[in-house]
């Protein structure tokens, strides 16, 4: 990785997050923030398994795996972060060790690192700072709880379908009655967040596509009409048994 060094380019790069975007020329001098900008190319390492990191990163760009390896060896995947989003450790706890590891995912990825003792401070300092910081670890506890409850109560139709509504949402992508999503994660991908298999992704994209509610090619893979769409999510979810 890469470390971008330049005070003012640091401090135009920290307003891109909505967390920063109030804080002053004055108040950044004033506050002393010591970060980093880190830039990571696809498939480096951010931090790996058990790395006493005691680091919270900020997205800037790019897509950043999390996920950790299981008993079998096998690579399974907590989640895929996006720009604006934050992760490493969430909890601020010092010396806390986690199991899993984040990777720079299809592209390169510029990162906002503090350390927890740095971000402690600001968030003292800045009040403000510290509810909207809430607010943003609670929507994603919200959508970790979301994916869990499709995982353990949706067959797997159903777990693609909220998937695919959920990228919509995220992206910005609906635009009057479609949502075209680019088709950053692979069929395999699709079937590790969702607990399922690439065979069984593929013929279900196969599917939905016949029904004609998706449009699926190289680059992207559309929603022909999200109220049809969603009308399928919930169909799928009545006739669960």
């Amino acid at each position: 990785m890469t470390e971008t060094n330049s005070c003012d380019t640091k401090l135009l790069l920290l307003r891109g997050f909505d967390i920063f975007e109030h804080i002053t020329d004055e108040e950044y001098e004033e506050l002393g923030l010591i970060h980093n900008f880190l830039e990571a190319k696809d498939g480096d390492y951010i931090y790996f398994p058990f790395q006493n990191n005691n680091k919270l990163y900020f997205a800037k760009e790019g897509f950043i795996k999390l996920g950790y390896i299981d008993e079998q060896g096998n690579e399974v995947i907590k989640e895929i972060i996006q720009k604006g989003e934050v992760f490493g450790q969430l909890t601020l706890e010092k010396n806390n060790d986690q199991d899993e590891f984040a990777r720079a995912y299809r592209s390169s990825v510029s990162l906002c690192a503090f350390t927890i003792e740095d971000f402690i401070t600001l968030l003292k300092r800045k009040p403000q700072m510290a509810i909207a910081f809430s607010f943003q670890l609670g929507n994603k506890l919200r959508k970790v709880e979301t994916r869990l409850l499709n995982i353990l109560n949706k067959d797997v139709k159903s777990r693609l379908i909220q998937l695919l509504l959920q990228l919509a949402a995220e992206n910005n992508a609906v635009t009057n009655n479609t949502a075209l999503l680019e088709k950053f994660l692979t069929h395999e991908d699709i079937a590790k967040l969702i607990g399922s298999s690439r065979q069984t992704v593929t013929t279900t994209l196969n599917l939905l596509e016949k029904q004609g509610l998706i449009t699926v090619s190289k680059e992207f893979i559309r929603i022909n009409d999200m109220k049809a769409f969603k009308k399928e999510a919930e169909q799928e979810t009545r006739e669960q048994p």
